[in-house]
């Protein structure tokens, strides 16, 4: 990855990401609304709703919250920028793992109950999901002999056949980040399902606004990672990765109107387990191919 490289990605994910990540949210509301027997809001309604939330008076309980949300919506901007670059992914997984902190920071900052309630739980879902995909960092360097991203262009066959039960792991906890049920805990994007909007009560016209254009950027940097473990050889795979991507968050959709919330215990002690199974079994393959390969 060179700066120029870094640059480019940069202005494109800056411009294309929350146009991507809008048009995935009116195609998430649209299909839900079809499983659920109703007709739906237009394909554009995301982006209304934030351009409301942007006219609307500024109203906060301290006047540091907004520096935090703000912040964090960089943060997500530099590791996504960073990540189609072709830069470092555990750089990546840190930078959006500091804007969740941000995030969360924000929250507490309230000094509500119900958003330190909700700043709670999102920090559980952290440790439910943190630890896999930092594993997956780490897998995608003992498959790619580096951190780089752009690596995998380099390989003959895709991360899927090398990692395989690395995806697996990581498909389970990205309904986590992607706050899907059964495990959107911290807040949900449904309304019905919530009196008070859990971390995000205290938030609202434009710090709400940059709340969801941040979860536009996350959405298309996680998806991302689902395509990179599809991407081989050369930059016709990319083709292949876009659509697995659009698979795996159709598949996220069929999740998250098919299953009831759980509990915080439930969430992270199947994610734990799955972390667990996944990485080690993993491990045991790539010990089994190198004393074959020797």
């Amino acid at each position: 990855m060179t700066l120029l490289s870094f640059g480019i990605a940069l202005v494109a994910f800056t411009v294309l990401g929350p146009v991507v990540g809008c048009l995935l949210t009116g195609i998430d509301r649209i299909i839900s609304a079809r499983m659920q027997g109703r007709v739906g809001p237009p394909l554009l309604q995301p982006y209304y709703d934030v351009v409301k939330l942007l006219a609307k008076e500024k109203r906060s309980l301290n006047g540091v919250q907004g520096y935090y949300l703000v912040i964090a919506l960089l943060m997500a901007i530099v590791s996504g920028a960073l990540f189609f670059a072709g830069g470092n992914l555990l750089l990546v997984v840190f930078l959006i793992g500091l804007s969740t902190l941000l995030f969360i920071v924000a929250a507490y900052s309230t000094r509500s109950p119900y958003a330190e309630i909700g700043a709670q739980r999102e920090i559980i879902q952290v440790l439910a999901y943190e630890p896999m995909i930092i594993l997956m960092s780490v897998f995608f360097f003992y498959a790619t002999g580096s951190f780089n991203t752009s690596a995998v262009f380099e390989l003959s066959l895709p991360l899927i056949v090398l990692i395989p039960l690395i995806f697996a792991g990581f498909l389970f906890v990205i309904t986590i980040k992607l706050r899907k049920s059964p495990f959107d805990l911290s807040f949900s994007h449904h309304g019905h399902q919530e009196l008070v909007k859990g971390i995000t009560t205290e938030m609202s016209g434009g710090n709400l606004a940059i709340v969801e254009i941040t979860h536009w950027y996350e959405n298309v940097l996680f998806l991302g990672y689902a395509g990179l473990f599809f991407v081989w050889g050369g930059p016709l795979t990319l083709i292949v990765a876009v659509v697995v991507a659009l698979a795996v968050y159709f598949l996220e959709i069929v999740i998250d109107n098919t299953y009831a919330r759980v509990k915080w215990q439930p969430m992270l002690r199947w994610s734990w387990i799955v972390t667990l199974v996944c990485t080690l079994a993993s491990m045991a393959i790539f010990t089994v191919l190198t004393v074959l390969s020797v």
